[in-house]
């Protein structure tokens, strides 16, 4: 959080997070509110509302697809994967999420 996303936030943003632990302590909240951010986390499980679950469902059944056998070629074919998904498919991630306007 530190080092990709408080040195892009502008005041007036709105940083949406899931409820994972780390993502709740008081140093994450306290960079972002200096940053002049607001926080809003999600309601809990709610994968519907995450638009990072239609990008992880989507790499896991790729990954199914590929069948890896070993730890290495598993974790070079994510990064694979993650480097084929383009912004214009993120932006469609967010509005099926219920975002209202997404520009890249």
């Amino acid at each position: 959080v530190e080092q990709q996303l408080i040195t892009v936030l502008k005041p007036g943003d709105i940083v949406i997070m899931d409820n994972l632990g780390s993502h709740k302590s008081a140093a994450i909240r306290q960079m972002i509110k200096a940053a002049g951010a607001r926080l809003w986390y999600l309601p809990p499980y709610s994968p519907d509302l995450n638009p990072i679950e239609q990008a992880f469902a989507k790499i896991k059944h790729w990954m199914r697809q590929a069948q890896k056998r070993t730890v290495e070629d598993t974790w070079r074919h994510i990064g694979h994967l993650v480097e084929t998904i383009e912004a214009t498919e993120c932006n469609n991630y967010f509005a099926n999420a219920g975002y209202a306007s997404v520009t890249t």
